[in-house]
C-alpha cells in the first residue's frame, strides 16, 4: 500500500498544465468570449499565474490527456491557447520574481572589528 502511494506521489508522475492564450479583446463581444474562456479555466480547478497563464497540478498522464481534450472543445475561434505540461519534478525548478524591477540590492556594511 505504501509503495503504492509512493509511485502515485512521485515528482516525475505529477504533471503540471500551464494554460497559456492569446485572445483577441478589442472589441466587446471578443472581451466576452475571453472572459468565458478564463472563467472556464477557473471552473475546472486552473489558478491565475499572470492574466493570460494558468495552471493546475493534476494526478498523471491520463488525467492530462483527459483535461487538454475537454479544453480543446472550449477554445475560442479566434487567438491562441497553447497548453505545456510538464512534471512535478521540473515544475520544482520554477524561479519567481515579484516586485523586484527598479529595486537595488541592498549594500552590506564593512564589519568593523578594531
Amino acid at each position: 500500500m505504501i509503495r503504492d502511494q509512493e509511485i502515485w506521489l512521485s515528482g516525475y508522475r505529477l504533471m503540471w498544465m500551464l494554460v497559456m492564450f492569446d485572445l483577441p479583446t478589442k472589441e466587446k463581444p471578443e472581451r466576452k468570449v475571453a472572459a468565458k474562456f478564463r472563467k472556464y479555466l477557473l471552473d475546472e480547478g486552473f489558478f491565475m499565474a499572470q492574466f493570460s497563464i494558468y495552471y493546475k497540478a493534476l494526478a498523471g498522464r491520463d488525467a492530462a490527456k483527459a483535461l487538454t481534450e475537454r479544453i480543446s472543445r472550449k477554445v475560442p475561434h479566434h487567438g491562441s491557447v497553447h497548453i505545456l505540461m510538464i512534471t512535478d519534478k521540473q515544475y520544482e525548478n520554477l524561479q519567481t520574481f515579484e516586485g523586484l524591477r527598479g529595486q537595488l540590492p541592498k549594500k552590506l556594511e564593512q564589519l568593523q572589528l578594531f
